[in-house]
């Protein structure tokens, strides 16, 4: 019988996201079971919290959360800065429970046991009744199950970097490839997100102090930080209400540390370089205006009442002082935040 215009679900595209507990089984076994359920489900409450920032979080799945983002709704770069930031919170979170509770138990003493991995997929779905269905919902989940030898890493299909632009040598991801029985060879490549951690933890901060700061500059914006992030550093989003035009030069389809761009504004160019990148927190760049003064300027992102207070701290890089670059700079910054603020407030209103 043939299915009606009006029972039919339309089909979807996009990224399809699992992120799974490592080690889950052990650490239930070895530890009081109460308080192991109670340490797995405040973290797994944090994990769906920072996802959901970015992505739709279509439903926990015991110590696993699955979420996904529809084609045009998040870049590469925004989807592979959440899975980093949803790492870091979901391994700071297990620190803190371990070093800051009075509990003795094994299950609060052992969480740092505990890690994370992330497959991501790109493909097609339909929902039906809320519930995302397809092959590519098969395969993502099926992916799980890997050779990988990591405990805390992200999975990411071919088919995924192919569909969001990405560059996995130049990421520094290494190839990996499963086979499963009805779904057959899934190529992809993986990146270990433990050693992202520590190299983080590890790595020398660029950020300008308000001690040092020749300039200074504050708009509270009606976002949370995650999207506050996104029109801050999204190139398509900048030029919605900060430049005329960019050219970037990204790490692999990725935008970090060392990314370069030139800016095009009212027919002027500025040179721009990330120092730091800390998702969804605070970067850190150069700033050179064709033929003017070199500025380092630290954004830092922090809640706020009503939403997200975005701080801009600059200061100028080497040479002799100038005031006036200082102050032309600051009144050009406020400027453009007026009209991201507006920018913001519109977007809340639709």
């Amino acid at each position: 019988m043939a299915v009606s215009a009006r029972t039919a679900s339309a089909s979807e595209t996009g990224c399809l996201v699992v992120a799974d507990i490592s080690g889950y089984t052990g650490y239930v076994v070895a530890s009081p079971l109460e308080h192991a359920e109670d340490v797995v489900d405040d973290v797994t409450e944090t994990i769906a919290a920072r996802l959901g920032e970015v992505l739709h979080v279509n439903k926990r799945e015991g110590d696993a959360v699955f979420a996904y983002a529809r084609s045009g709704e998040a870049d590469a770069s925004l989807l592979l800065d959440a899975i980093e930031a949803c790492y870091f919170a979901f391994r700071s979170r297990l620190e803190g429970i371990s070093q800051s509770t009075t509990c003795g138990c094994a299950a609060c003493a052992r969480a740092t046991q505990l890690d994370l991995k992330f497959v991501l997929h790109a493909g097609e779905w339909v929902s039906r009744g809320g519930e995302l269905t397809g092959a590519d919902v098969i395969v993502v989940h099926r992916l799980l199950k890997n050779e990988v030898g990591l405990s805390g890493y992200i999975l990411l299909t071919e088919a995924f970097a192919a569909a969001y632009g990405l560059n996995p040598e130049l990421l520094g991801l290494i190839p990996h490839d499963e086979t499963y029985p009805g779904v057959g060879e899934v190529r992809g490549f993986v990146g270990d997100l433990e050693a992202r951690y520590v190299e983080e933890r590890e790595r020398r901060r660029v950020a300008v102090t308000s001690a040092e700061a020749t300039l200074e500059v504050e708009r509270v914006l009606p976002l949370g930080q995650a999207a506050a992030w996104e029109l801050l550093t999204a190139p398509g989003k900048r030029l919605l209400w900060q430049v005329d035009d960019i050219e970037e030069a990204q790490q692999g389809g990725r935008r970090c540390t060392g990314t370069a761009s030139i800016c095009v504004d009212a027919r002027s160019k500025i040179y721009e370089e990330i120092l730091d990148w800390r998702p969804f927190e605070y970067f850190t760049e150069s700033r050179t205006p064709e033929g003017g003064a070199r500025f380092i300027l630290t954004t830092v992102l922090t809640p706020a009442e009503g939403g997200t207070a975005v701080r801009v701290l600059g200061r100028m890089d080497g040479g002799r002082a100038r005031p006036f670059a200082a102050r032309r700079l600051a009144r050009r910054i406020r400027k453009d935040y007026d009209r991201l603020a507006a920018l913001a407030s519109a977007g809340q209103e639709e």
